[in-house]
This record gives C-alpha cells, structure tokens and sequence, in this order.
C-alpha cells in the first residue's frame, strides 16, 4: 500500500513526510483492519510533522481523523463485520486498570496511545484500530464531512464542556479552524451567544455564516464580557489576552495538544475575581459517543476541502499557512 510517514522531523516547508510503500498492516487479535477512504488534516499532524511533539515511533504515519470500512479483524473481535464503515480517532488505548481509567477519565491514562503518533494513522491507504475504541457513525453525514469530527469537534465539545459554559452563557472562540467552527455550533445549538476571535477574514465571514453575534481580531476585546472562552489557536500569547476578556468567574479552556510559552499573567487582570484557565488532555470514548449524538441531533457539519491523499505535504503546508477555513480531509485516490 501507498503511505506517508515522517520522514525527519521539521518545517513543514522541507518537506518531512515521505510517500512510501508499506506492506498492508496485519490487525491485533483485538483490531480491525480499515480500508481509509477520508482522513481529516488536524493541527497535531503538523506538531507531529514537524517536531513540536516528540517522537512516539519513528516513520510514523500521521492521521488520527479517519472514516473507512472494515476490511479485516483479529481473531478476538466481536460486532464487526467486513464492510462496515467505521472511525478511527486519536485515543487508540488505555490500559484500562489505572486509576484514572477507574474514575472514567482515561484521557490521563499514563500508558494511552495515540493514533498517528504512538501508531500508525489514516494518510494511507490501510490503517488498524483496536475494536473498543473504533467508532460508529451517522448514516446520513457523507465521508469527508465526517472525517473532522473525529478529532477535531471531539476535541471541541471536550474543551466546551471543560468551560462549565452556564446555559444561555457568552463564549469566545479564539481561533475559528477546524474544531472551533464545529464547537460554535455545538455552543450556538445549546443557546449560547458566540464571539469570534481571530485573524483570518475568511474564518471571521464564516463565524458570521454559522451565527455567532461578532467575529473580530485575535487580539481584539469581545463586544461583552464573556462567561467562558476557548482557545483554538496554539499561541501562548493570546492567554492573557483571552482572560482580560472574561468576567468574573469566567472559565479559560486551552484546546490544544501544544501551546507556545504563556507570558507572564498578572494577578490583579487576568487571574483574580476566580477566573479559572483550565487544560485540555485528549478525550475519552464517552465525549466522542456524545457529541457523534450531538451531530445528528444538531446538523453539526464541518466545513471543508478536499485534498487526494498523495498530496497530503501540500494540505499541511495549507493548513500552516491558514490558506483555508473550516478543515482539510485527504480522500484516498490510490
């Protein structure tokens, strides 16, 4: 089979990922062998093709936001069968006995794998997934559409509800890419009123599309105080600037996996009157079962653009350069 791994870690602009050939990959008595037909392009791949995360496996193939069909399993499976669509996400597994594990929060789990970073992911024609965390989908949402559910808007419904947004609440998004626009949604759907923030023009037009009341500049102030923010985008410098924003007691959930350095706060304007600034560590299989729910309730639909999978270097140079809103998705052409 056809499949990208990277090769040496660094800018995107030199070209990490290598395009190979790989046997076929044998699944686990406990996996499932997916024939990738949609692979979303999520911000992690590129901290993962260019070294800001460091290295789980070498030559590993990125991609953790796949949509394919059951094309094989181990002899262990049970409730799958050949042709069956199904997702692959970023959690591949936990141990399952730790102590986070036993309060439900397996997203702390010391000993989780990651799809795309500890084990092989979607840029390639096949990947495998361990059955207990393989994912049902929607009937009525197509491929690609679904593709930047998987990591993207799981990530987002996580980090919104990490915000205790109270009902009818004002959120601010900074950052409006690919799982920002599918949390406002989510937000939008549950009655909150939604601010963007941001410095595309094209991510701010489409904010105003989907319904948020306002869309301006990363660094701008909101309209009003908000009740809780998110933030998208991976730069520690917009910390401060999104908890001068927030009202008393207001919530500051950061979404992703890497952030550059966080200046220093100052107490008295950004940190006093409880405000919180809360993480965000991976998911657990019960926040992707239901926001998937959410989708169908709500019509949650990501916005997106094609790319044929043997030009996943450029979709990632795309996404790095915001040459796009909404999400990416590499559809297998091979």
């Amino acid at each position: 089979m056809h499949a990208w791994v990277v090769d040496r870690p660094g800018p995107v602009e030199r070209e990490p990922l290598r395009f190979v050939e790989r046997p076929v990959p044998v699944p686990g008595p406990d996996e499932l062998l997916v024939r990738v037909r949609a692979c979303g392009v999520c911000r992690t791949d590129l901290h993962v093709a260019e070294g800001d995360l460091p290295v789980h496996r070498p030559g590993v193939t990125p991609g953790h936001e796949v949509v394919g069909a059951v094309a094989g399993m181990g002899a262990d499976v049970r409730g799958w069968t050949a042709g069956d669509r199904v997702g692959v996400a970023w959690l591949r597994r936990t141990d399952g006995v730790c102590r986070y594990c036993a309060r439900g929060a397996e997203n702390l789990c010391p000993a989780s794998e990651y799809t795309g970073w500890d084990a092989d992911g979607g840029y390639a024609e096949y990947t495998t997934v361990p059955a207990a965390f393989a994912y049902r989908l929607p009937v009525d949402v197509d491929d690609v559409a679904l593709a930047p559910l998987l990591c993207a808007g799981i990530i987002g419904y996580r980090a919104l509800r990490r915000t205790s947004l109270p009902p009818g609440g004002r959120l601010g998004l900074y950052g409006f890419g690919g799982s920002a626009h599918l949390c406002a949604q989510v937000a939008l759907a549950q009655g909150a009123t939604v601010h963007v923030l941001t410095r595309d023009e094209a991510s701010r037009r489409l904010a105003l599309e989907l319904g948020c009341a306002s869309a301006g500049g990363a660094y701008d102030l909101p309209p009003e105080p908000l009740d809780a923010a998110i933030l998208f985008a991976p730069v520690g410098d917009l910390v401060p600037v999104a908890l001068r924003a927030l009202d008393r007691g207001g919530v500051l959930s950061v979404a992703g996996i890497h952030l550059s350095d966080v200046p220093a706060l100052h107490y008295e304007s950004e940190l006093f009157y409880e405000k919180e600034l809360r993480s965000v560590t991976s998911n657990t299989r019960e926040d992707g079962r239901e926001f998937l729910d959410l989708v169908a309730r709500y019509g949650v639909r990501a916005t997106t653009h094609t790319y044929p999978l043997s030009q996943a270097g450029r979709a990632l140079g795309d996404l790095k350069a915001g040459r796009f809103e909404g999400a990416a998705v590499l559809v297998n052409d091979l």
